[in-house]
């Protein structure tokens, strides 16, 4: 991968995660204040976090999936030597993390369940990206159109939350 696109690639990312702290691990707040004082860990796999009105609450399990897996894509770009199930480790690491500081700073709810759906979505993301690259023989090609596609998701993910934000002052 050419110096520049990398550096792009590791720029984006870097955004990307910002985003994804600021939404986990600060809920969207703009306040200390405002974030719920909540300590509580579960370690059984979709058990009580998930039901909500004695049913099923699809949405937080299609919701975590979904937000990580841009993570999968960039660690598949900026790693595409490694090995499948190592690129599995830091999506796995980086879910961890977020469920640690959770509970470490009493933000949220730890949930075994998060991390599963978190990992789930990186490996999505992960085999996105090596679907594209079988269909697509030129990495450099491959490396180029997901760039550029995540240049335009992560700048209207950034549009998106400035609404949000400015809609909520």
């Amino acid at each position: 991968m050419q110096a520049k696109r990398k550096n792009i690639t590791i720029l984006l990312f870097i955004i990307y995660l910002l985003i994804l702290t600021w939404i986990i691990l600060f809920k969207m707040s703009f306040s200390f204040d405002e974030l719920p004082n909540l300590r509580n860990i579960n370690l059984i796999p979709y058990a009580e976090s998930l039901i909500v009105n004695n049913s099923v609450d699809y949405s937080e399990i299609i919701y975590n999936s979904v937000a990580f897996i841009p993570v999968g894509i960039y660690i598949s770009i900026l790693r595409s030597n490694w090995p499948f199930l190592i690129k599995i480790t830091p999506v796995l690491a980086l879910s961890i993390f977020y469920e640690v500081m959770q509970f470490i700073f009493a933000i949220g709810a730890t949930d075994i369940t998060d991390v599963i759906n978190n990992t789930i979505g990186g490996i999505v993301g992960i085999l996105f990206y090596l679907i594209i690259s079988k269909l697509i023989k030129n990495k450099e090609k491959v490396d180029k159109i997901i760039i550029v596609l995540a240049s335009i998701c992560t700048g209207l993910l950034v549009i998106f939350l400035s609404i949000l934000v400015l809609a909520n002052l």
